[in-house]
């Protein structure tokens, strides 16, 4: 009935399900801190780090760029009143524009 939590010699085998990079990526914006585009690059091997934050973007996720001397950085926040306003405006119409 268990057969899944042993291997062919009967031991048991524990083991967690591996992330995606996208899982980890998400786990790692949550927990709300800044993201540099290097570490993202270096530490999750991801060639483009750009693409994956477009991709969370599509997902949802409200992620902020920063550009400074020291690069870019990315962080997650809450959207603005007019962000919200572009939003409703495009899926509804400006029939029932939101005024921020």
């Amino acid at each position: 009935m268990f057969n899944f939590l042993f291997n062919n010699k009967g031991d048991k085998v524990m083991a967690r399900a591996k992330l995606s990079k996208t899982e980890k990526v998400r786990n790692l914006f949550s927990t709300g801190k800044n993201v540099t585009w290097k570490s993202l690059r270096s530490t999750f091997d991801l060639r483009s780090p750009a693409a994956m934050v477009g991709k969370l973007r599509n997902e949802g996720m409200m992620i902020y760029e920063n550009r400074g001397s020291k690069g870019v950085s990315y962080r997650v926040g809450t959207p603005s009143k007019a962000i919200i306003a572009a939003g409703i405006t495009a899926v509804f119409g400006e029939q029932v524009a939101y005024s921020a």
